[in-house]
């Protein structure tokens, strides 16, 4: 179960539950991001339409996404509302919710690898990435791409920054794009095919795919991390295409692809 920070939520938050018991006028609800406390829905809080029966639209063990109305801590009380949030939002928390889930995982495996258990890693490290961060799986993202060092110098420990990067590299892709560019090359030499191969094949290599469209056109594939630096790659890989065949008395001209 995924813990945050507060011992409750805000008024406005949206909260993950799971319904634990339905009454003729409402139901209660057990906060999955706040373990030991509990909702409750009123039933004109259900459904934006008239509720004839409550059970129609909640069952126990159902899980829901709602917005926190009022949060009395003193009598344990939050009141949260089912209908005042939009399709949109109620599926963006349960993926938030469901990748957390998958980021406590990570951090008790990391925790494990240096003898500790889960309460110790949120005290000692949990907490402190949600605050930099502003959840769990931030921290194994950032980790998994450029390392430890990324996290040492956010002021994390040094163990405890390196049993998270082991555990992010062995579970966490990095995110990948992909775009298109052409060149068009030609070449009027009598080893002219040969110009264009060589200038081709100089730069084809891991990140970089290059498909014949029909001469003079050729398609160039770069797949990398981020947009700004396929984009890099792309441009100057049509620079060195063009370059080398222009050297031998060609022409080539680069053209992108709009996504």
């Amino acid at each position: 179960m995924v813990r945050m920070k507060n011992k409750w939520p805000q008024e406005g938050d949206l909260i993950v539950a799971t319904v634990h018991k339905v009454l003729n006028y409402g139901a209660f609800a057990k906060l999955e991001e706040y373990p030991g406390e509990e909702a409750f829905i009123h039933i004109s809080e259900v459904s934006a339409g008239w509720v004839k029966n409550i059970r129609d639209y909640v069952r126990e063990n159902q899980k829901i996404v709602a917005r926190v109305l009022r949060v009395n801590p003193k009598k344990g009380h939050v009141d949260v509302s089912m209908k005042r949030i939009r399709e949109d939002q109620r599926t963006r928390k349960i993926q938030q919710w469901k990748i957390e889930q998958k980021a406590e995982k990570l951090l008790e495996f990391a925790a494990k690898s240096i003898d500790k258990d889960l309460d110790a890693a949120y005290d000692e490290v949990g907490y402190a990435i949600m605050d930099e961060f502003g959840d769990l799986y931030g921290a194994f993202e950032i980790s998994a791409e450029e390392g430890a060092t990324s996290l040492i110098e956010r002021g994390m420990d040094k163990t405890w920054a390196k049993a998270i990067t082991e555990v992010a590299k062995k579970n966490i892709s990095p995110p990948e794009v992909q775009i298109t560019g052409y060149v068009d090359l030609t070449s009027y030499a009598p080893d002219g095919v040969e110009i264009i191969r060589t200038a081709l094949k100089s730069i084809d290599k891991d990140n970089v795919a290059v498909q014949c469209v029909g001469a003079p056109r050729y398609r160039l594939l770069v797949k990398s991390s981020d947009y700004i630096t396929a984009e890099t790659i792309l441009k100057d890989a049509a620079d060195e295409a063009i370059a080398t065949v222009l050297e031998a008395g060609g022409e080539g001209e680069f053209y992108r692809e709009l996504e």
